[in-house]
């Protein structure tokens, strides 16, 4: 098959390098946004007179007949085909003859697939960010299922304090909800149009690239045309956000893991989220974490890997960068399929409010309470921390808890104690004195409802917007 490059070569590309340096096979993924990248570019093209009008019409009348045939899996790929462009070209070229090679004019695979790139990453975005609000949703509505549970807080995986579950699961909350901030914050990166770069220092043809920004809806151009094909921080910006999407959902699946084993048994998971074992009828596995937890590693990958790949690049475009796709592809997939499957797993879990009372009863963590007790007295903390330290080394010694002790107990370590100490030691008292900003009260859970039901709105907003654009440049390309 002759190359449409192949003019100034003698031997036809070998077989093995040809299977070796093809993206075909993956960045067939970028197919739409090729043939809307194209139909914006072939609209420019004629519109500045470098295409007659018939022409820019059969050229938009192939295109548009060339998705469609993506659309119903009826184009093959071979590695012959080398990548997604070429082929595009190439099923253009079938159907319309050699007029489909003025299509390229004026522009470059260098900047055609860094526009792939931004058109893909853009619309992904969104998806990320819709299944985000839908995950923190989830979290938000079994926080208020269970708003009265109280449980231990951990530090150091030890019992700490007593908390209610609520606070804690907004936590996530507040963790999802950053992640949601970081993919809009990078909107304004991302939505640049590189198209009209070229191979790298622009063309001599009379181009219009802010019109083609205008059709494909991007914000602002890339105003340095070697910076255009060269920039791939978008890519590693959108990795590291998903890496930090896993590193939240990991620490998640821990918890829910170690919640959800005989020893704790703080938490249920639906049937439906676990397996069993080939040879122990009695287990139920919590498959669905694990395996997140373990697909971390993977996206952790995929920007170590695309790092590495870019540190020690020249400018502009180098063969190297065919390899930020499969980064870009796996971990879309890999933090989709996450926060789909963790949606379901968060609705449907049971929690056992017994269970973690019980916890948050045993282990004296109502300690800090009584430190904070005499220190209201006017005691130094440190000194009441001392005086609490040997308290509880007594209970521990006689296996007693603080609020059995008596009146006289506590008087024989200091004589601050008096009668209201047992009220101070209540956990639900406990926790609703809790209540400078963002602490476990239960008025200050009610504000953190209230924060996170407000950037659920936002959030709703952002997506509405965005999801509207993304139409409107789909429909105007297509539809005119």
């Amino acid at each position: 098959m002759n190359k449409h490059w192949s003019g100034r070569f003698t031997k036809a590309t070998e077989t093995e390098v040809e299977d070796f340096t093809a993206s075909i096979f993956f960045d067939c993924a970028l197919a739409e946004e090729d043939i809307l990248g194209s139909l914006a570019h072939v609209q420019m093209l004629g519109t500045v007179g470098i295409l007659t009008k018939t022409e820019g019409q059969e050229i938009r009348k192939g295109l548009l007949q060339i998705l469609e045939l993506f659309f119903q899996g009826k184009i093959s790929m071979s590695a012959s085909d080398e990548d997604i462009h070429m082929k595009v070209e190439t099923e253009l070229k079938s159907l319309i003859g050699p007029l489909a090679g003025k299509l390229h004019t004026a522009r470059s695979r260098n900047d055609q697939v860094a526009l792939d790139l931004h058109l893909y990453l853009r619309s992904k975005i969104v998806t990320l960010v819709t299944m985000l609000k839908d995950l923190n949703q989830a979290l938000l509505a079994k926080a208020k299922e269970n708003s009265h549970v109280i449980m231990p807080g951990y530090t150091h995986l030890q019992r700490a304090q007593p908390i209610l579950f609520a606070h804690h699961l907004l936590a996530y909350v507040a963790m999802f909800q950053r992640d949601i901030e970081r993919l809009q914050d990078s909107w304004p990166r991302l939505n640049q149009l590189p198209l009209g770069a070229c191979a790298l220092a622009g063309t001599g043809f009379p181009i219009d690239r802010q019109m083609v920004a205008d059709l494909l809806k991007f914000d602002a151009l890339y105003e340095n045309s070697i910076d255009a094909v060269s920039d791939r921080d978008f890519c590693v910006e959108f990795l590291a956000n998903a890496a930090l999407i896993m590193t939240h959902l990991s620490r998640l699946s821990e918890e829910i893991i170690l919640w959800c084993s005989q020893e704790f048994a703080f938490i249920e998971l639906d049937d439906a989220y676990c397996s069993g074992s080939s040879i122990m009828p009695q287990k139920k596995n919590p498959d669905v974490p694990e395996l997140v937890r373990g697909k971390t590693g993977r996206v952790y990958g995929s920007l170590l890997a695309t790092l590495t790949m870019l540190k020690g690049l020249p400018l502009a475009y180098n063969k190297d960068m065919q390899e930020d796709k499969e980064t870009v592809f796996d971990t879309m997939k890999t933090v989709e399929g996450s926060l789909s499957i963790y949606q379901g797993l968060i609705t449907t879990l049971t929690v056992r409010p017994d269970k973690m009372l019980q916890a948050a009863q045993e282990g004296l963590l109502n300690a800090t309470e009584l430190a904070d007790y005499l220190a209201s007295t006017g005691l130094p903390f440190r000194e009441a921390h001392a005086i609490v330290g040997k308290i509880v080394r007594y209970c521990l010694e006689g296996n007693k808890k603080l609020e059995t002790l008596s009146l006289d107990q506590f008087k024989s370590f200091s004589p601050l104690f008096s009668n209201d100490v047992f009220a101070a030691l209540d956990l639900e008292k406990i926790i609703n004195t809790r209540n400078s900003r963002g602490g476990t009260s239960s008025t200050q859970v009610e504000n953190q409802y209230n924060i996170a039901a407000v950037n659920l709105e936002k959030t709703s907003t952002w997506i509405s917007e965005k999801q509207k654009l993304l139409q409107e440049a789909k429909n105007n390309l297509i539809s005119q």
